[in-house]
């Protein structure tokens, strides 16, 4: 739901799906649903098979996309995008049968004879929201997500990234089933006519104010919702530390996408004492990846659009830094250099929000405190990165700091873990999904509990309560 540079006539111009047009579209997938068309495991399992065929069997075509709205180099699109969420829909397809039966719970012995259990239900008709950074793992995965569940799925790719939006939304309807599941493209109208609509459950990936017009919308239906926003994550690297691999992993993470991910290194704390060490192989390690001239690699991305690109040029035009590296800017070229700043400001303009580009500022601490003070009372990030060789800095760190995740001696690499939940907590985001956690947003965990008929009631907790009524009742519970 990014706002675009449109021009006055098409300001003025009715969107092509009018609120109209998106009650009918949720009639039509909740009448489906009401049929338990999207119930069977048969059913679902042929959705994500057919999910998994059409990014394998069409991976050219979403590659040129994301090449030329984000230009992604080809590898990278493909591992970043594509076999990133193939394995996550593998993940659903093995593990489905398990996750989708009945959970047999203890039962009491006042309550026996008796069976219960847990039935996890689909929710109904779901919405996802997809962002613009990675258009097609972050709207297909979690669809995947909603159709393992059993849910019926209305797509809502971004309007920012125009090629990957228009092949998605040629493609789903070629592959799954249209009577379960829709693709709506175009942009906040669209977004907004959807948003007035009774959903069962809302999944929105974006920034944080967008997530807060998402939640306020749902909650006029009292609908749940999934936010998983951004924020600025941190990395920590200690004096004990493996500093090629610190530098290594944070430029692995900062740099991907051009620095255009949510769970990206979006600042680093280094110890003062390994400081210049630090840079150094930073700075070796951008040259490595991306040659002297990073404008010619075909690894390197580029922004959105030139506005994106504009924003990172306003906040490089601030004082409070040093450029050790990059700087350089072209918005028509939607380009921007890997860019490592030192010496950096705690009060300028590149640490007052998150930067979501390949701009990298460094500071400098004496002590671990000075870092998890000043991030515990800050935003909470969505991800954080430590780098260190003692086990006591690991412990001080997870446990006075909170953050959706936090990877040691690497970064990015939780995401591809499918047993751990991705999401955020605060300000960058609630809810999650990823393997099961997936499975269990998009679905109701139901309680079951049954009885044989022959049971002849015992009248125990019926009134009138007499006195061994009221004593064998508190030694049975």
């Amino acid at each position: 739901m990014s706002q675009v540079d449109v021009s006055p006539d098409e300001e003025q111009a009715a969107p092509a799906f009018s609120p109209t047009d998106a009650a009918v579209l949720v009639e039509r997938l909740r009448s489906a649903y009401a049929t338990g068309r999207t119930r069977p495991l048969a059913w679902r399992q042929q959705q994500l098979a057919a999910l998994r065929r059409m990014l394998v069997e069409r991976e050219g075509e979403l590659v040129v996309a994301l090449g030329e709205d984000l230009g992604r180099a080809p590898f990278e699109a493909w591992a970043a995008d594509l076999r990133a969420t193939v394995r996550e829909i593998e993940d659903l397809q093995r593990h489905l049968p398990r996750w989708a039966g009945p959970e047999r719970q203890k039962v009491p012995l006042l309550f026996r004879p008796g069976r219960a259990e847990v039935i996890p239900e689909p929710l109904g008709v779901v919405l996802v929201i997809a962002p613009w950074n990675y258009p097609v793992q972050l709207l297909v995965s979690p669809v995947a997500a909603a159709l393992a569940a059993g849910n019926a799925v209305v797509c809502k790719p971004s309007e920012v990234a125009p090629a990957t939006s228009a092949v998605l939304a040629r493609l789903i309807p070629e592959y799954l089933d249209t009577s379960a599941v829709a693709v709506v493209e175009g942009g906040v109208p669209e977004t907004t006519a959807l948003l007035d609509q009774r959903w069962d459950h809302i999944l929105y990936t974006g920034n944080g104010s967008v997530g807060r017009i998402v939640a306020a919308a749902a909650a006029k239906h009292l609908t749940p919702v999934t936010l998983e926003l951004g924020g600025k994550s941190p990395a920590i690297v200690t004096r004990d530390a493996n500093i090629k691999l610190a530098a290594s992993r944070v430029a692995f993470s900062k740099f991907l996408n051009a620095g255009q991910t949510c769970v990206a290194s979006d600042h680093v704390y280094v110890h003062r004492d390994v400081e210049e060490e630090f840079l150094d192989a930073l700075t070796a390690e951008i040259a490595q990846r991306y040659g002297s001239d990073p404008r010619s690699s075909k690894d390197f991305g580029r922004m959105i659009n030139p506005g994106h690109t504009e924003r990172l040029q306003n906040l490089l035009d601030g004082v409070g830094y040093d450029v050790v590296c990059g700087g350089e800017v072209d918005v028509e070229k939607r380009y921007v250099a890997p860019t490592v700043l030192r010496n950096v400001s705690r009060d300028s303009a590149v640490m007052g929000e998150e930067i979501f580009g390949p701009v990298l500022p460094v500071l400098t601490f004496d002590d671990l405190s000075e870092v998890t003070g000043a991030i515990s009372t800050g935003d909470k990030p969505l991800a954080l990165y430590l780098f260190t060789a003692s086990e006591r800095t690991v412990e001080q760190v997870v446990s006075t700091t909170s953050s959706g995740g936090i990877c040691v001696n690497d970064a990015i690499s939780h995401l591809l873990v499918s047993s751990l939940p991705f999401g955020g907590v605060g300000e960058s985001g609630y809810g999650s999904y990823h393997g099961r956690w997936g499975f269990e947003t998009f679905s109701h965990r139901k309680a079951v509990f049954r009885r044989p008929s022959w049971l002849v009631d015992a009248p125990l907790l019926n009134p009138p309560y007499s006195r061994w009524k009221r004593a064998l009742t508190r030694r049975l519970f």
